[in-house]
């Protein structure tokens, strides 16, 4: 990972998630809650993400690669949850996406700021609502 990379991410969840947090608990937008299970530790994560509801599940941007641990933790358990717009989700089977298929689920504004980044990565999970 780049010394660029690091500090963003430090930045993002040091300032940015904390607001995203509170952002996640209303019923509009694309921001939800993803909680998982770490590998090693056992410890419950929750952190602010955004998704995409796809007809059976949902669709998340890998904008940091495929190596970051939430998702890491997903696909070691098999399964974590999702809270959004107020409802609470299992989430299940992560799978990556093409770009494509992927593209085709977002807005415009987004798939421009991907482009400009050079994000290629998505994953989508199946969902079962528990709410």
């Amino acid at each position: 990972m780049s010394k660029d990379n690091k500090r963003l991410r430090i930045f993002v969840k040091r300032f940015v998630n904390p607001i995203l947090r509170n952002v996640a608990h209303s019923a509009h937008g694309p921001f939800a809650l993803l909680r998982h299970v770490g590998r090693s530790s056992g410890k419950t994560y929750e952190i602010p993400i955004m998704v995409w509801r796809l007809e059976d599940g949902f669709m998340i941007v890998l904008t940091y690669g495929r190596k970051v641990d939430w998702l890491r933790n997903l696909q070691a358990a098999g399964q974590g949850s999702l809270r959004w717009h107020k409802q609470e989700f299992i989430l299940q089977n992560p799978e990556f996406m093409d770009e494509k298929s992927a593209l085709s689920v977002l807005p415009p504004l987004i798939k421009q700021v991907l482009r400009t980044r050079g994000t290629h990565e998505f994953v989508k999970f199946s969902s079962l609502s528990v709410s």
